[in-house]
């Protein structure tokens, strides 16, 4: 009796220890046959309620994409295109300043492969994922699709679909360290359940807001278009051809009103096509991919180049006479045609402007592109309708001149300054350190430096016309770019510039994370401790446990770890609002040792020191699966932010709350506090 008894309690406690392991997607597969060695496999995914999943196709740079692997491709089957979804939510995330794209409730994955090898008998299939509510969670799971022989020998062109159920092996993974790598003694009690907080994803009214910006961000685009020397000049011949060809004001109302109309449907309809293309979902991953951020850093370079006048963006004449022979037909189909000619011949100069609005907008994906085409165009079209309406105000235009190729030099810095930002981002996935933080605000310095003397008349471009003097409007804009060059210089020691917080890489993306401190005109340099680095809020941080363990030892203080994740969202919301508050930050510089341990870094460990976890049975084949799994065996929860006080010996100093996660400033300043009072 006494030992059921036991048995029973042993299990009430694996019970209770092992709620705190979420698993908030649940998934089932099957596998149908389409034709001969050719399959479909379908992931089903049903989500918690408050919980979503990232797709494929969110951006780099914010939480966690999916990513679906094929683990036994090579020499077995072909997959036929990428991997399909069912349909998503994009909403904009204020802490990585991205659209993320994400599933709610449920989701679908498709992916179509062609046998190739007869001999195959199963298909093994890999999926990492990252599920967000209160806390995130990284998970992967495995599955195995079994194939009979006779499958493959009976598919003909007559035979039925045949229906696979797939052998699904749900291997919940998160990441570990090695028993004989961690110091003993760190042992594990029961977890106290963390309250829950606010959803990580903004609200859907908060990418009504995204698209809203983007639409106003393209109407400048389009306004600043009109004040350039290919369109400026085309608004007064149009609208007087309006006023004077029509027999009655009303029809040239009229006409002018068809052809801002015409402008408007061609651009939109340029944005249709390019998401049509590609895709809503292709575009966020291309502008996320390495080798395209390169490409659009180089369209953007020489869309700069054309626009400081070292050549000009034409397309053939023989386009633009033949849609003037065709605006000679009149009617609504000439008219039409006049507002296509007026894109091709103005295309020089809008060009350029259309590339780099097209080029943002993929950034953002989903219905950016036409949005953006549609702000554009508006500001493009809505002139020539309003001095159609009111033709005495063609009386109060500005003169044309040189003013319009200072115009068009001011955009051309603009663009090369925005080209950096691509370059940037490719230079940041490939962590390659070559466009660090100072390097990229050197070049911005330089870029805007050299606009404001421009601007102040001391050097010339070559389309520029001789000037004796400077207006005062192009004064002003002079003092606002010096000023804002100006701006830009602190933050070579480290100022936050919080202006353009979106643009260079992050604080600690730098040579000198902590800034630079000058003493008599010499930089001192800040020595750290091995296997030390600058993090949030210059705070010595290590990613490595044994490094932090030994400086944890060598300056007698308690360990706090940090279990995070690149792509976690409440990780940089506890960093930003909690960590840098007044009473907590002292406490997380000065007396404690923090060791932040990251769940979804993708390097792979030297094979030597893969293996199967004993806790969970998965593979740990990264330096995340190792963290990971050191959080699931060690405190029985698979959730970020999660953080833990140890003693050098790896004893929890916090016997009551032992781990904390997702929680307000006071609950953690306690929490600190009751641990740190406990330390020996």
């Amino acid at each position: 009796m006494k030992k059921l008894l036991f048995l029973l309690t042993a299990f009430l406690v694996f019970i209770n220890v092992n709620s705190q392991i979420l698993d908030p997607v649940k998934w089932t597969t099957k596998m149908e046959q389409k034709s001969e060695g050719v399959f479909v496999l379908t992931f089903n995914a049903v989500i918690e309620k408050e919980w979503h999943m990232y797709s494929q196709f969110t951006p780099d740079g914010g939480p966690l994409p999916m990513e679906v692997v094929f683990k036994n491709q090579s020499g077995n089957y072909n997959l036929v295109g990428k991997a399909k979804e069912s349909k998503t939510k994009t909403a904009y995330n204020d802490i990585f300043e991205v659209n993320e794209t994400f599933f709610e409730g449920k989701a679908q994955i498709q992916q179509e492969i062609k046998i190739i090898n007869p001999k195959l008998d199963k298909i093994e299939v890999e999926l990492n994922y990252q599920a967000c509510k209160e806390v995130c969670i990284n998970l992967k799971k495995n599955f195995t699709f079994s194939i009979p022989s006779n499958v493959i020998a009976a598919a003909v062109p007559n035979q039925n679909k045949n229906v696979l159920e797939a052998v699904a092996q749900n291997t919940n993974t998160v990441d570990t360290i090695k028993a004989d790598s961690i110091t003993p003694g760190l042992g594990a009690s029961n977890v106290i359940e963390t309250p829950e907080k606010e959803a990580v994803t903004t609200t859907t009214a908060t990418a009504s807001r995204s698209l809203w910006s983007i639409f106003f961000v393209a109407f400048l685009f389009g306004f600043t278009a009109l004040l350039t020397p290919c369109v400026f000049p085309m608004i007064p011949m149009t609208v007087s051809f309006f006023t004077k060809q029509s027999k009655t004001r009303a029809k040239g109302i009229r006409n002018a009103i068809i052809y801002g109309i015409s402008i408007i449907v061609i651009y939109v309809l340029l944005g249709s096509i390019i998401t049509a293309v590609f895709g809503a979902g292709a575009l966020n991953a291309l502008s996320t991919n390495v080798w395209f951020n390169l490409l659009f850093f180089v369209l953007l370079v020489v869309f700069a180049a054309s626009f400081l006048g070292a050549f000009e963006l034409v397309l053939p004449n023989s386009w633009a006479n033949k849609l003037d022979s065709q605006a000679d037909r009149g009617g609504i189909i000439g008219i039409v045609f006049m507002a296509l000619a007026l894109a091709v011949v103005s295309f020089s100069c809008t060009g350029p402007i259309v590339g780099s609005l097209l080029v943002e907008a993929a950034s953002n994906g989903g219905l950016a592109p036409i949005v953006g085409m549609l702000g554009f165009s508006t500001a493009l079209a809505l002139p020539f309708m309003l001095f159609a309406f009111f033709p005495g105000w063609l009386q109060s235009l500005p003169k044309s001149g040189g003013w319009l190729n200072t115009v068009k030099v001011v955009l051309g810095f603009l663009e090369l300054a925005l080209a950096f930002k691509f370059l940037s981002n490719a230079d940041l996935v490939l962590q390659l350190h070559l466009l660090e933080r100072e390097v990229f605000l050197a070049i911005w310095i330089a870029i805007f430096g050299t606009l404001a003397l421009y601007l102040f008349g001391k050097i010339s471009l070559p389309h520029d016309s001789p000037i004796t003097h400077i207006s005062v409007g192009r004064l002003g804009m002079g003092l606002l770019v010096l000023t804002f060059t100006i701006y830009l210089i602190p933050g070579l020691w480290g100022a936050p510039l919080k202006i353009i917080s979106a643009f260079p890489p992050p604080m600690e993306y730098s040579e000198s994370p902590m800034g630079l401190s000058v003493s008599g005109g010499n930089s001192t340099k800040i020595d750290l401790p091995e296997g030390g680095k600058i993090g949030p809020h210059g705070l010595l941080v290590f990613d490595n446990y044994q490094y932090g363990l030994a400086y944890a030892k060598k300056v007698n203080k308690p360990i706090m770890l940090d279990f995070t994740g690149f792509a976690c969202v409440n990780c940089r919301k506890m960093e930003n609002n909690v960590w840098s508050d007044k009473k907590v930050l002292p406490i997380l510089k000065d007396k404690i040792v923090l060791i932040s341990l990251y769940v979804d870094d993708k390097r792979a460990l030297p094979k030597a020191q893969q293996f199967v976890s004993p806790t969970t049975g998965a593979e740990i084949e990264t330096i995340g699966d190792k963290w990971t799994d050191f959080m699931i065996s060690r405190y029985k929860t698979n959730t970020q932010p999660l953080y833990v006080l140890t003693d050098l010996e790896g004893n929890s100093l916090n016997t009551e709350q032992q781990t904390i996660s997702y929680v307000g400033v006071d609950e953690y300043y306690n929490w600190l506090n009751a641990g740190i009072a406990k330390f020996k």
